[in-house]
């Protein structure tokens, strides 16, 4: 069969694909837009794709042979999976392999966050620093303070595990109660308001759906403590941007850690030029061995598919029914 990769995976992927079909790679080093997809794909039974890869109903339809669609991502709102079912088109992710890795990634933030740690950076090779001094460049102790998860699926479960080193205290909120950080962390399960109001580090792990987005807008960051870090590494459109931009503005917390966007790629020139955020390119998951497992699982998934059986991480098993 045929297969069309929407961008450059790690080669294991790869080679893993080419064992038993033929795949056709878009070799430019950027998304493709809609019209590129919907000609790339066709003639395609395969297709691997990437979070920032649009499929919705028009790219679906436009290849009535299309069987599978491996999504080399966790999240999978970038895909519409009610189209894929009607036309009987497996839809899998690759939950699992990212979880340590963008919770490390959760933690880099806190603490680049807390201790000013690229402002320092700079204004080390900028050539200003003279000698130690006192009231230079002062950050936040972590130590003793409360760290607020929203969201405690895998991901916000791994943030919480490894803050055990820093002696906090953890308030989560989630839709129902997760027992292993409460066990092992003592968590405490409370409203997202009590959360907003009481945390010092507020962490956001939610996928994005219809309720969650603009989960955290003015109301929610006008409850928050002006001394709160807020960091999101889960989707940008969780957080209303704009408002993100008043609070940092106008002081409204301490500072924000952020590894995606409401409108990815663009980040707007007004957070750029807030002093208090530190803002990474999308890379929570950007480590040589999660990538390699992500373009692997992705491959597995892919090839099952078109296999006739149910991917590991099919998200629409129905369509086999």
């Amino acid at each position: 069969m045929k297969i069309f990769v929407t961008r450059k995976i790690p080669v294991k992927g790869l080679q893993l694909l080419k064992k038993h079909h033929t795949i056709i790679i878009n070799e430019k080093n950027r998304p493709l837009s809609k019209e590129e997809i919907i000609q790339g794909l066709k003639g395609k039974q395969g297709l691997l794709c990437l979070l920032n890869d649009t499929i919705d109903k028009e790219v679906i339809q436009s290849n009535p042979s299309l069987r599978m669609i491996a999504n080399c991502a966790v999240g999978y709102n970038n895909i519409d999976v009610e189209a894929a079912t009607k036309q009987k088109v497996l839809v899998s992710n690759t939950p699992g392999v990212l979880t340590d890795t963008t919770a490390e990634l959760t933690w880099s933030l806190i603490l680049s966050v807390a201790r000013k740690i690229p402002a320092s950076d700079q204004f080390s090779r900028s050539g200003h620093f003279n000698g130690w001094d006192p009231m230079l460049l002062l950050g936040l102790d972590l130590k003793n303070k409360t760290l607020g998860i929203i969201g405690a699926g895998r991901i916000g479960t791994a943030v919480a595990l490894k803050s055990l080193g820093f002696g906090m205290k953890i308030l989560y909120a989630d839709h129902k109660k997760n027992e292993q950080i409460e066990n092992c962390c003592n968590a405490t399960l409370v409203s997202l308001e009590h959360l907003l109001q009481h945390a010092d580090v507020i962490s956001i792990h939610v996928p994005l759906t219809d309720t969650t987005h603009h989960l955290i807008g003015i109301n929610q960051f006008k409850l928050m403590k002006k001394s709160a870090i807020f960091i999101n590494t889960s989707r940008g459109p969780v957080v209303d941007e704009s408002a993100l931009i008043d609070a940092l503005e106008e002081k409204w917390i301490y500072g924000a850690g952020l590894d995606v966007y409401e409108y990815e790629p663009e980040i707007p020139e007004s957070l750029k030029n807030c002093d208090n955020v530190v803002l990474l390119p999308h890379i929570g998951s950007a480590t040589i061995e999660t990538r390699t497992k992500m373009a692997v699982m992705a491959a597995e998934n892919l090839l099952a598919g078109l296999n006739g059986t149910q991917p590991k991480n099919c998200v629409n098993p129905e369509v086999l029914l």
